[in-house]
């Protein structure tokens, strides 16, 4: 047994020497047998939780306490990192798409001015490789375009673009450039928007067509945008030279 100084006192303490062998052996032991349990046992898994179905709009409307910009914006934070989960990032091919539109569709609803669901539905779940879901992303945008059409006219013409290139649906994307037409007004949208539809007709083949849309556009004097003017003239050239050349 030794002495130390504490507390302007003296106190004994004990040397290792001292503690009785049976109770060191007995520490190891457990010490030892609890390092090969943690070595031995299987890794925790990670479960993937399913994204939950959303709630009513009415529901997020009191939920939202008078603020419902601020509560659209953490759902659509809250659904844009759904798919980074604790020990596993998901494939959007696995998400439930139609739960993920009616966030989306949730999100409109408590701020209709905001663009952010749709750009993620264009730009982010639109772009998994799946027709059916990109399909429904697609779809999502054209009813939410015809709700608010000239300040969502940018959202269906990108779907347009999605449905021609990524999908390879040369009637759909031409839906939806004609419904873009319909519904926007000149000078609302850039004249590219609106003329979508005269460029997915030349890819169609249809030449002939696309003369008599700019024909009649030319005609009507609804088009005044002097850019826009001379736009369609020069795709009415360009298809003159081409039926002059033979080509389709």
């Amino acid at each position: 047994m030794t002495w130390h100084r504490a507390a302007g006192w003296l106190a004994p303490t004990r040397t290792d020497r001292s503690v009785p062998r049976p109770l060191v052996a007995a520490l190891v032991l457990g010490l030892a047998a609890q390092l090969a349990w943690h070595a031995m046992a299987p890794a925790p898994e990670a479960r993937v939780r399913a994204l939950p179905q959303a709630p009513p709009a009415a529901f997020l409307r009191v939920a939202a306490l008078g603020e419902p910009a601020t509560l659209a914006a953490a759902t659509t934070l809250w659904l844009q990192y759904f798919d980074v989960q604790p020990g596993r990032s998901i494939p959007y091919r696995e998400l439930d798409y139609t739960r993920v539109r009616a966030w989306l569709e949730r999100a409109l609803v408590l701020e209709p001015a905001s663009g952010y669901p749709l750009l993620l539905a264009v730009r982010l779940y639109g772009q998994v490789n799946d027709p059916p879901r990109q399909r429904i992303m697609l779809d999502f945008v054209r009813n939410a375009f015809l709700e608010r059409p000239a300040t969502r006219w940018r959202w269906l013409a990108e779907a347009s673009i999605i449905a021609r290139h990524r999908l390879h649906d040369l009637d759909l994307a031409l839906r939806y450039a004609r419904l873009l037409a319909r519904h926007t007004r000149a000078g609302e949208v850039p004249y590219w928007a609106r003329d979508l539809r005269i460029l997915l007709l030349q890819d169609m083949g249809e030449a002939d067509a696309a003369k008599v849309l700019i024909g009649g556009l030319l005609a009507s004097g609804e088009i005044t945008d002097p850019h826009e003017i001379r736009f369609l003239k020069r795709r009415l050239d360009a298809l003159e030279d081409r039926r002059d050349d033979g080509s389709n």
